[in-house]
């Protein structure tokens, strides 16, 4: 018979921190880790794919791999433009329903010992296995000891390896195929963690977009330099024509607004905005998916467009509108917007000025 002393109240654990207005709305965050395990198959592609970018940084080039005939390479990193017949990197990246098992892994081993063999290419100089739900205990031991990793594959060759290299003929371990495993190199496999899968994954424009957690800090934008660039030859060509629409007379360069203080000082400004929105785009390149910014750039098009083209005074004020308009818009659904200041929509009416999607100076006034 149940005791009263078996009966124990029910108290929740307390929160380790104060509850936010954002847990209320989508609630507690699950880690990343976590989040990479429960990948569905098409999720866990799409993460490969936007993870393998990080990879551009350490490489000329890197390629995926896939389908039949694809000779035990997945994702290949290389390290100059003579691909495989010189130094590369090969990541084997696996989804299964279970942590990597030395099981699953003897095959790929035997496609990299054979191929190369054969030479169909150089051996990798790292080959790193990548697994939705990690890398087990046993196989990471394994893979920390290279001569034990020899001998469990020559073990296991004939049930895992013989008929599975190629569908076209078995593939005896003998001769010269088993001299150069004996002589081959284990040293080079080895696995990455989801740790290291996520680390550098934050490192693209695709991490914020599909884990959340907002945006990075945003670096300050670089003073605009003394010399204007051949970059900002164009809008500032269109500046110079409004500025000069506005005088009555034409300017040649920026040298003549040293006579005119009040147009100086004006065009310091849209040239810092300029730059602002140069920052911005950079910024994004580094943490949107591709896109993003063009998309902002529409949107902002779209949103001043009518002011520009609106009749106005001169082609001064007509910027002066626009660039006056374009702080007003409102770009909330754009995944930016969180980094997006006045300065920056600002700066982009002159990157659409710079692209002449945007004019100063109408031709048919």
């Amino acid at each position: 018979m149940i005791a009263d002393a078996d009966l124990k109240e029910i108290k929740p654990k307390v929160p380790s921190c104060f509850p936010s207005s954002a847990h209320v709305y989508s609630g507690i965050p699950v880690p990343k880790a976590i989040r990479v395990k429960n990948f569905s198959p098409d999720e866990w592609e799409a993460f490969v794919e936007e993870w393998a970018i990080s990879l551009e940084s350490s490489y000329e080039k890197v390629r995926r791999f896939g389908g039949a005939g694809d000779c035990g390479v997945d994702i290949a990193g290389f390290y100059t433009d003579k691909g495989f017949e010189d130094t590369w990197d090969n990541y084997q990246c696996k989804r299964y329903a279970h942590p990597l098992r030395p099981s699953d892994i003897w095959v790929e081993l035997g496609k990299i010992i054979y191929y190369a063999q054969i030479g169909e290419y150089t051996p990798p100089r790292k080959h790193y296995f990548v697994a939705s739900l990690g890398v087990g205990t046993t196989l990471e031991k394994i893979l920390n000891k290279p001569n034990e990793l020899r001998k469990k594959l020559k073990e296991s060759w004939n049930g895992q390896c013989k008929s599975e290299i190629t569908s076209t003929k078995e593939i005896e371990l003998s001769g010269d195929l088993l001299s150069y495993l004996e002589a081959f190199d284990f040293t080079i496999f080895s696995s990455k963690s989801h740790v290291e899968l996520i680390e550098a994954h934050s490192h693209t424009g695709f991490h914020s977009v599909r884990f959340g957690g907002g945006l990075p800090e945003r670096p300050n934008p670089k003073t605009p330099p003394a010399v204007p660039t051949a970059s900002e030859s164009r809008y500032i060509r269109q500046l110079l024509d409004a500025y000069g629409d506005h005088l009555g007379t034409p300017l040649h360069d920026t040298s003549a607004l040293v006579a005119h203080r009040p147009l100086e000082r004006d065009f310091r400004r849209q040239r810092e905005r300029f730059y602002h929105a140069e920052a911005l785009r950079n910024f994004a390149r580094d943490t949107v998916p591709e896109g993003t910014f063009d998309d902002l750039q529409d949107e902002v098009y779209h949103g001043v467009v009518d002011v520009a083209d609106a009749i106005h005074p001169n082609g001064y004020e007509r910027m002066k509108a626009t660039v006056a308009h374009a702080s007003t818009v409102a770009l909330t659904a754009n995944p930016l917007a969180s980094a997006i200041k006045s300065q920056d929509r600002q700066g982009i009416c002159h990157q659409l000025s710079n692209e002449d999607r945007l004019k100063w100076v109408m031709d048919d006034e």
